[in-house]
Order: structure tokens, then C-alpha cells, then sequence
């Protein structure tokens, strides 16, 4: 199992801002491993929170959650482990599909009120409605933790997006020279799936795997970076990639990456149909394992495990509701996940015997993209979410 445990503990350390009063029945963000916890753990977070915020139907906790689109990959794993440590903590959980929509989401936060939940657990993508949806919740007294994309005043946990697409973008330079030299690759083109309609917080994560990625190839010709919107689906980057596909010649090497893995498989499939050879990606999520372990092309992803969201939200919600002092932003310490250690983080995927680079993290590289992100006005309100290094 190659110390399958000590890398998957390793891989969910999370890094956050100052200061929780101490452990919580075995949860403390400085230094959860991400694992489930034991039920007498879980069950004892809830009676102490039940003492200090008793449910508001009298029996048992009801938590909503709002998934952000319950069909994608990412989506499903993190909702699936919400549920069962929800049910080994003996908590309900409500779900609703927030369908990539911000009108839908503020529908479902308004049913959640009307439903009289202890607790939300709110996955949206739309940042345009965020602040009308925490007013909502904020008037109704429902505490809120944010998912991946924060909202004004909840608990924010998810990707550090700085720091994941920072890697990304310099694995994937790396991974291309060393399939194709540098001579090549600098000729080429790098594809980049963005998600605008999120707002300048997952930008980090986009805008990082571009600055990752240039800071690992000095020089590289900056008209040969492609944008497009990946609205966040495998779909709509397999067809703004076929678009771009347009504008690039046949017999150079094309390096793409975007927002998730799915909108990254996009960009490898519309390369694939196009009858391009010279391809290479790296996705951001590791949740499609199946594409990581059998796409020559698909060389590696940048690891957020979702599977384990759950591990850590539900502790987060008990927490709150018990008067916890938790940080205002907890993130997820990422791993770059090949075909070669996969079964490092996964149980069930079995490790390849390939090749990889021996990567190397662009250190200064990444301390000066974050002096430029601490600069942007656009990210003066969250500075939090900007990590010290």
C-alpha cells in the first residue's frame, strides 16, 4: 500500500489563519489529518454543541447543504463524505443542487430558511449572489461555512488556490519539456480554463496556474496563452477548446490546464478529436481518477481530495454551533498526485510503474506572485485567503 495512510494524512494538513481556542474532541485546524473521525468523537461534539445551541427542532441537527452541481465528479465525492460522517455523528443533512446558478442557490438558501436548518453548508459559484445570500442566512441566525468559493462573513474552507494553481501551472511546464525539449515547447501553446463567474478568489487558482507556469519557462511567449471560460464543465471547455484549436499550428506541443479536472479533460479530448499528438495536462482536483490513471496525456493532478471535504466540514459546523472560535479560512494543503503514487492517496487505484520528472516547486517564483496577489486591490477584503508563503 505504499504508507498509504501517512500520505493520505499528509496530503489534507491544512494551513489556515491564527488562532482556535484548542482541540474540539479531536478536531483542531492546525493539525487535523483530514481522517474521519471516530462516532464517539462526532457524537460528542454534538452534545457539547447541543449544551451551547440546543437544535431548533428540539431532537437532532439539521444541516443544509448546497451543492454546487450534485452530477460533477468533484461535487458528488464531497457531498457523499458530508453524509456519512453527518450519519455517524447522527446529524440530518438536507441537500440541495445549487446547479452552477447563483439564482438557484439563493432558491435553496431561502429554502433551507424556510426549513429552519441549525446550519449551512453553502457550495456556490456564483459570487454575485453571495453577499445577498449571507444576508439572507446572516437575518435567519444559520451560521455558514463556504466551500472552495468564500462568501462575506462564513467560515471559508477549501483549495488554496494560490498555491495549487502556482503548482499546476510549473508541474505541467516542467512535464512538457521533458516530453518534448525546450526548444519545442517554447514554440508552443499553453491553454488555460478559467471560471470568471466565481470572481477573483478562484482566479487565484487560474491566475496561479498561469503564473506557475510561466515563472517554470522564463521567456515563454505570452500571446501563445489562451484563455477561455470553462463555465466550471467538462462540455463548454471541450468546445471553447475546439475553437482555440483554431488559432494554433498542428505540429506544436499544446499544455493545457483549467479550473478542475473535468474542464481539463475537456481541453485533452478536444485535442484528442482534433488529432493533435503533442498534448499534455494536468488537472486540479485528482478527483477523475480513472482519466489520471489511464491517460498517457493526462500526466498528473493537482490533489484536493474531496472524498474528505466531509471529514472536516461536519467537525466545522459542530464546532460553530458549539461557540468554537475556528479560524476564518482553512485550507487544504495540496499534493501533486501522478499514475506513479496514486495509490498513495487512493487505496483502490493501483500505482504505475512510469517515469516521472523530478519536479521542482518554483520557490521565489511563487513568494513574487504572492506579493502581486497581496497588492491587487480586487483581493484587498481577502487577504486571509492568501497564504504567508
Amino acid at each position: 500500500m505504499r504508507h498509504y495512510l501517512l500520505a493520505a494524512a499528509a496530503a489534507f494538513t491544512i494551513g489556515l489563519t491564527p488562532a482556535f481556542a484548542g482541540d474540539f474532541h479531536g478536531y483542531d485546524p492546525a493539525t487535523f489529518d483530514g481522517n474521519l473521525l471516530p462516532a464517539e468523537n462526532l457524537m460528542a461534539m454534538v452534545k457539547e454543541a447541543m449544551s451551547v445551541r440546543p437544535p431548533k427542532n428540539g431532537t437532532a441537527y439539521v444541516i443544509g447543504f448546497a451543492n454546487l452541481q450534485r452530477d460533477i465528479p468533484f461535487c458528488a465525492l464531497v457531498e457523499q463524505g458530508i453524509l456519512e460522517v453527518a450519519k455517524a455523528a447522527g446529524v440530518e443533512v438536507v441537500v440541495a443542487d445549487n446547479r452552477l446558478d447563483g439564482a438557484t442557490a439563493l432558491t435553496n438558501a431561502e429554502s433551507f430558511i424556510t426549513r429552519d436548518v441549525d446550519f449551512v453548508i453553502e457550495f456556490q459559484t456564483d459570487a454575485q449572489f453571495g453577499a445577498t445570500i449571507m444576508q439572507k442566512l446572516n437575518e435567519a441566525n444559520i451560521p455558514v461555512v463556504a466551500i472552495d468559493i468564500p462568501m462575506p462573513g462564513a467560515t471559508f474552507f477549501g483549495v488554496n488556490n494560490p498555491r495549487a494553481g502556482f503548482m499546476g501551472g510549473s508541474y505541467l511546464a516542467q512535464a512538457a519539456v521533458d516530453r518534448y525539449g525546450m526548444e519545442a515547447v517554447m514554440k508552443g501553446y499553453f491553454i488555460e480554463g478559467e471560471l470568471p463567474q466565481s470572481g477573483p478568489i478562484p482566479a487565484m487558482r487560474t491566475g496561479g496556474q498561469v503564473a506557475g507556469f510561466l515563472a517554470a519557462l522564463p521567456g515563454f511567449d505570452e500571446s501563445r496563452v489562451l484563455k477561455f471560460d470553462s463555465k466550471n464543465t467538462l462540455e463548454e471547455s471541450f468546445t471553447q477548446t475546439k475553437n482555440l484549436l483554431a488559432q494554433i499550428p498542428p505540429d506544436v506541443p499544446i499544455m493545457g490546464t483549467a479550473i478542475n479536472d473535468q474542464a481539463t479533460t475537456g481541453i485533452l479530448r478536444a485535442a484528442q478529436q482534433d488529432g493533435r499528438t503533442q498534448i499534455t495536462v494536468v488537472g486540479l482536483g485528482a478527483d477523475e481518477k480513472q482519466t489520471l490513471a489511464s491517460e498517457a496525456d493526462f500526466v498528473a493532478a493537482v490533489g484536493s481530495f474531496p472524498e474528505r471535504y466531509g471529514n472536516s466540514l461536519i467537525p466545522i459546523a459542530l464546532a460553530t454551533l458549539a461557540g468554537q472560535d475556528l479560524p476564518d479560512a482553512i485550507l487544504i494543503n495540496h499534493q501533486i498526485v501522478t499514475k506513479a503514487n496514486i495509490c498513495d492517496f487512493y487505496a483502490d487505484m493501483p500505482c504505475a510503474d512510469v517515469k516521472t520528472i523530478d519536479y521542482t516547486f518554483p520557490e521565489d517564483g511563487f513568494l513574487a506572485h504572492l506579493e502581486a496577489l497581496r497588492k491587487d486591490p480586487s483581493l484587498a477584503d481577502v487577504q486571509n485567503l492568501i497564504p504567508a508563503n
